[in-house]
């Protein structure tokens, strides 16, 4: 763990706040708002970080396509050498669509059916099994002819919201390390070829020891299995939200992991890759949205700003309770004043309760920090709003990488009938 303040592109220059050098009111001028904006320097920047940290440990990086699953966006995380984790048979297309082979992509579906798993196999992927019944199904289905992988849970209780903690005793996710006995019997009825072990505690990990503590029990679980091709340890490290905010520390867990490693490969007899799954820790912080201020409504014991967005395009601080630092880009020598951020759906929709902003106008942009994860790709047409536009900030420039929706993309698949 460690201390530092947070990390972000968001420079005000001369009275003008700026990404790269793109400025901001301009931008939000030319492509509107609400408006999902991505520093790509950013997202290099963090890919190198962690690609220094398991330097030495034969890493491979595996994005998770749910955290931000923009087409561009892949399309960068292929250029920096990175691999995909998809959850949906759509994110495995999305991801071939944006230029991976399917050995590069990891499929670790939840809960599907078998139907899902068997278009998973045509299409070439690396399925990851996280049940006792589907694992008896694909061995009857394929024996040893398609290899896969076993996703465990370590019965460890680690991450920063109950919702997102998913390697816990109660957790759906994974095949307990208990059944590990009852797994190898499914193996050796069914002749199954098994080059991988997976596992993934939880999202926003605090405590460094628990990531380590689960990779202790995969290194010790690996002998139970001959012939890996590689350990994914997940990830869920935790990304800055506010100054002097927590954050994990992947230096320091890629130097414990190195030793353990090295232990391991001498008594395994050979070297397996290790993969890591970081999605919020390589797109959070690239990631602005900014919306506008509707109205200024004082009560009598609150000042609220209500913008042009809600849950429906950004439902993170609603859902988890997530902290996001909030600027007026429009009015930074503002007075400073304590507001609360709310958004127009027919709900409590709050960004942010008695947040201290430079002055606020009807009409002023302010910006969200950290919404490069689990924004858009959680967004929704509640109350029959429209999504947002994506725009990616490329070598200082901003390229349009979604259209904001319309009307029309509301009826889209409707069948209207008469009544």
């Amino acid at each position: 763990m460690d201390i530092v303040s947070q990390s972000s592109k968001l420079t005000l220059t001369d009275g003008n706040y700026h990404i790269q050098a793109v400025n901001v009111m301009e931008m939000c001028q030319e492509f509107g708002s609400p408006l999902f904006v991505y520093d790509a320097n950013k997202i290099k920047e963090k890919y190198k970080q962690m690609a220094n940290a398991f330097e030495g440990l034969n890493a491979k990086i595996k994005y998770p396509v749910k955290a931000l699953s923009n087409l561009s966006i892949l399309k960068l995380i292929k250029s920096l050498g990175g691999g995909l984790d998809t959850v949906s048979i759509q994110e495995a297309r999305l991801g071939l669509m944006a230029g991976f082979e399917p050995k590069e992509i990891i499929f670790t579906p939840n809960c599907v059916s078998f139907e899902e798993i068997k278009k998973a196999v045509e299409l070439g992927l690396t399925v990851n099994i996280d049940n006792i019944s589907i694992l008896e199904q694909f061995g009857h289905e394929y024996g040893n002819s398609i290899p896969c992988a076993i996703r465990f849970n370590p019965h460890i209780f680690a991450g920063g919201n109950t919702k997102i903690s998913v390697g816990h005793i109660d957790s759906k996710f994974g095949i307990s390390v208990y059944q590990r006995r009852h797994v190898q019997r499914i193996i050796k009825a069914h002749d199954i070829q098994v080059i991988g072990i997976h596992v993934h505690t939880g999202s926003d990990i605090l405590d460094a020891a628990s990531y380590l503590q689960s990779a202790n029990i995969m290194f010790e679980l690996a002998f139970e299995f001959e012939g890996l091709e590689f350990i994914d340890f997940g990830s869920g490290f935790k990304v800055p939200y506010k100054d002097d905010d927590i954050f994990t520390d992947v230096n320091s867990i890629g130097d414990q992991l190195r030793t353990a490693y090295l232990e391991f490969v001498k008594e395994y007899g050979k070297e397996v890759e290790l993969w890591f799954e970081p999605g919020k820790y390589l797109v959070s912080e690239s990631g602005y949205f900014f919306v506008r201020a509707n109205v200024i409504k004082p009560t009598p014991s609150t000042v609220f700003v209500g913008v042009d967005s809600g849950l429906n395009h950004f439902i993170r601080p609603m859902m988890y309770g997530s902290f996001h630092d909030i600027v007026n880009v429009s009015n930074p020598g503002g007075i400073p004043r304590i507001y609360t951020i709310v958004g127009y759906i027919c709900e409590t929709d709050t960004f942010g309760w008695d947040r201290k902003l430079s002055e606020v106008r009807e009409g002023d942009i302010l910006c969200l920090k950290n919404a490069g994860a689990y924004g858009f790709s959680m967004s929704s047409n509640y109350n029959s709003r429209l999504r947002p536009a994506e725009v990616l900030v490329l070598d200082g420039k901003a390229k349009l990488i979604r259209e904001r929706e319309t009307f029309d993309d509301l009826l889209r698949g409707q069948v209207e009938i008469d009544i």
